[in-house]
């Protein structure tokens, strides 16, 4: 019987390979992807375009001409099916849409692109750019590649910029002076920068749908609107408004992007194909744009609009209302990109004999961008004041900032494209102590003036003879401070350092006061850089009994650490305050609510009497458009750097001079200055570079709301 069975298995299992064998493979012309609506027939591709724009413009005789050149180049592999004027849904929806890869190609204006990409507010500036070739420039280059880079974050591929011109504005009444705007209503698409730019005007700014703003016209909801001359005759705003002032004082971008998600299941040779035309069509489609323009400017006038071109005079009254929307968004869009277009403005338009130039090299992008906005923004201040007094021996001063990612190897291009720089007058660093050291040889060679307003590491002016300088805590004096402090909570204390010249050497002078005391750490830890778990260090301190630690630790490893201790035993940490750098409170909100955290400070804002702080925060409020003092991010940077700004000047006049050495000695000869954080007194001499000292440091801990207090205040 057994063998009855085997021999009916054998030849079951036989049969079935014989039909295996001989049964045709068929290939599932029908695949799909859930999370893509591309679909896959036989190696073909359809893809889905969608856009807000009527058939009747560039745009989608671009996106046309797009979707016959891309079936050209790949054989008749891809097909794309172009859905104008919201046939798939709002630019909101669309957006959403491509995100979660049920779109594949959205082409979204800027100011829409916003709401998930705030950084794209930087083409809705209002008289920003001076002429469109600028921001073409602009777009097509660094800053551009920036914003497009970002658009990952959120699963889209950022291609290039495509146009529906620069904006006008249409009313019902004429607009062709600043007091001309008063009190009107304006619709706009829903920006706050947008609506910024109408409160500066001290209108009345009211977001309506974009298909929804002709009937909001001819009911009166609002007086006016703002938008290219494409815009304006392509939905009927031209047939229901009687005026229209050609200014040109913003720029209505539109954003080609593809779906990340979709893009990542396509063969890298489509990938390339999908990119590389959209940039080719780029230049078609703003020139189209520029040529249709005269148009419609005719159809404009046949409808018997009353046509005003804003005047230069009044154009420059108005744009002066504006000037500080650029620098209350910056931390926004990113202070990289906005001081890359600073950059270009000034070689362009500001580069003669009439100016002299402050350079700034700093981390202005990454873990410490808050700290690099915080010092530039203190040097801006400054520089309002000094250039408010007249400039520097007769001269206007301009800072040119430019970012080094806290990477040596870019702040050495920086430092290698000031030393190039005619009639430069001093350098001011960031944070990142190793990265200032790492270039130490060619900051020296250079002989400019080195103001340091954060960075701390001893090293960086113990050689006295350089030309380096320190408006800012020397870890000689701010180590030995937080440690005595430190010792006032805990008499077990373990510490945790970066590895680095900062961490290293706040480390060394930590260790020395404690052997001279026959006192140790219970436990000492370094790290590195990029570390992102710290749990097996503070289970290691918690062993060693420690009842503390010490944190030497820029913001994104600090919040990490804080992640860690807040998990195991909560113990208090005393902080050096490069945690301030970034947003480390933001991030560490609700834990420091359970976590005693206190950290080193030389300046606050709040409840300070000295009238010179006083009258710092003012400005600074009024400039970035900050409404509290306790808003000012990082305040001891921005009266750091506002300090070392007006001493370098202060040596400049009392030289007389721009030549470096005698720069350099009149820094080692002032004997008062009377600043944000104190009053100075023999600032600096040859054998100190360094102005602040032990005195002058105290402990500060955040609020409930981040608000950064005295400890005991």
């Amino acid at each position: 019987m057994k063998q009855k069975y085997y021999l009916l298995s054998l030849l079951a299992i036989f049969t079935l390979i014989i039909y295996i064998a001989f049964t045709p493979v068929v290939k599932n012309t029908n695949q799909t992807k859930k999370d893509t609506s591309a679909q896959i027939k036989e190696d073909t591709y359809n893809l889905r375009f969608g856009h807000n724009i009527p058939t009747s413009s560039i745009l989608h005789k671009a996106s046309i001409l797009y979707a016959k050149k891309v079936e050209e180049k790949t054989k008749g592999k891809v097909k794309i099916e172009v859905y104008p004027a919201q046939k798939l849904g709002n630019d909101h929806q669309m957006v959403e849409m491509a995100r979660e890869g049920e779109l594949d190609i959205i082409l979204t204006p800027t100011a829409k692109l916003s709401l998930a990409m705030p950084s794209m507010q930087y083409a809705d500036l209002p008289f920003y750019f001076p002429k469109k070739e600028d921001l073409y420039t602009l777009l097509d280059g660094k800053p551009g590649q920036i914003l497009l880079e970002n658009l990952t974050k959120i699963d889209l591929i950022g291609v290039t910029f495509w146009e529906n011109g620069f904006k006008h504005f249409t009313a019902n009444s004429k607009l062709e002076t600043l007091e001309d705007f008063k009190d009107k209503k304006f619709r706009i698409m829903k920006s706050k920068l947008i609506k910024d730019q109408f409160n500066v005007l001290e209108a009345r700014a009211i977001p309506i749908d974009f298909h929804s703003t002709k009937k909001a016209l001819e009911n009166g909801i609002v007086d006016g609107q703002e938008n290219p001359l494409i815009a304006i005759t392509s939905m009927g705003f031209h047939e229901v408004q009687s005026h229209i002032t050609i200014s040109n004082h913003a720029y209505l971008g539109y954003v080609f992007s593809i779906s990340g998600k979709v893009f990542k299941t396509l063969p890298s040779d489509i990938q390339d194909i999908l990119i590389n035309t959209a940039k080719e069509i780029t230049k078609y489609e703003r020139q189209e744009t520029a040529k249709k323009e005269k148009e419609l400017l005719k159809i404009i006038e046949n409808a018997k609009l009353n046509i005003h071109i804003l005047e230069d005079e009044e154009k420059e009254r108005i744009a002066n209302k504006m000037q500080n929307i650029p620098k209350s968004y910056e931390e926004i869009i990113g202070s990289d990109i906005i001081s890359k277009t600073e950059e270009y403005l000034i070689e362009k338009y500001q580069n003669s004999d009439e100016y002299v130039y402050l350079g700034l090299d700093a981390d202005l992008s990454m873990g410490a961008k808050v700290s690099g906005l915080a010092i530039k923004r203190g040097i801006q201040l400054a520089i309002e004041d000094i250039n408010n007094q007249g400039g520097l021996l007769g001269k206007k001063v301009l800072l040119i900032a430019r970012d080094h990612s806290a990477r040596a190897h870019k702040s050495l291009n920086n430092i290698e494209y000031f030393n190039k720089k005619e009639n430069l007058i001093g350098l001011i660093g960031g944070l990142h102590s190793a990265v200032i050291s790492s270039n130490f040889e060619q900051i020296e060679k250079s002989d400019i003036p080195f103001i340091i307003p954060w960075a701390a590491a001893p090293v960086l002016t113990e050689k006295t003879s350089n030309n380096i300088f320190r408006v800012s805590a020397n870890d000689k004096y701010a180590s030995a401070f937080i440690l005595e402090e430190a010792l006032k909570k805990f008499d077990k204390p373990a510490i945790l350092v970066e590895n680095s010249i900062w961490g290293r050497s706040s480390l060394e002078v930590m260790k020395k006061i404690l052997e001279k005391e026959s006192k140790a750490f219970s436990k000492v830890i370094k790290f590195n850089r990029g570390e992102k778990d710290f749990l097996d260090e503070i289970n290691k301190i918690n062993k060693a009994n420690a009842n503390g630690i010490i944190m030497v630790s820029n913001p994104i490893e600090g919040s990490k650490i804080v992640d860690a201790v807040f998990e195991t035993t909560k113990l208090p940490i005393i902080s050096h305050w490069g945690i301030l750098g970034g947003d480390f409170f933001d991030k560490q909100k609700s834990k420091l609510e359970e976590i005693d955290l206190q950290f080193i400070q030389s300046f606050s804002f709040i409840n300070n009497q000295r009238k010179e702080a006083k009258d710092l925060a003012t400005k600074y409020m009024n400039k970035y458009n900050v409404k509290t003092i306790d808003k000012i991010k990082a305040p001891a940077g921005v009266a750091q750097a506002y300090d070392a700004t007006m001493l370098l000047a202060k040596a400049i006049e009392s030289a007389k001079s721009f030549e470096k050495q005698n720069i350099k000695n009149a820094l080692e000869s002032i004997k008062v200055y009377n600043g944000i954080i104190k009053d100075y007194k023999n600032v600096f001499t040859k054998n100190n570079h360094d102005a602040l000292e032990k005195k002058d440091f105290f402990m500060a801990k955040f609020n409930e709301d981040g608000l950064i207090l005295k400890v005991g205040k």
